[in-house]
Parts: C-alpha cells; structure tokens; sequence
C-alpha cells in the first residue's frame, strides 16, 4: 500500500474517533476509490485488521 493512502486511512480512523465521520469520508474516500485491484485488497485488509482504530474499542472486549 502507498504511503499516502495508509496515511488517509490512519488520519480517517482518527476522526471517527472524535465522531467526525463526513470528514473522514472526505479524507479516505478518494484513495479507496483510486486503488488499483491490489492496493484495493490491501486496503481491505488493512481495514478489517485495524477496525478498533476506528472504533476506539478492544474487539476482545466485544466477544464477552
């Protein structure tokens, strides 16, 4: 994955968490939609590994 779309992707989950969700929308929108098929899978993948980054919550704790 480039750097700048890792970048927009930490900096979206950084705004989720302060409930500023149509400016992370702005901010990770294009990358996700300009990724190439392999960058796309990456993100993918980034995204399901990292969703207590947007979240703010310890996933263990959701298994209770």
């Amino acid at each position: 994955m480039r750097p700048s779309t890792l970048r927009a992707l930490k900096r979206a989950a950084e705004l989720t968490r302060q409930n500023r969700l149509t400016e992370a929308v702005l901010v990770a929108e294009p990358v996700i939609l300009n990724a190439d098929s392999y960058e796309g899978d990456e993100i993918l993948r980034w995204l399901a590994d990292h969703v207590t980054d947007f979240t703010g919550e310890d996933r263990k704790e959701n298994r209770r």
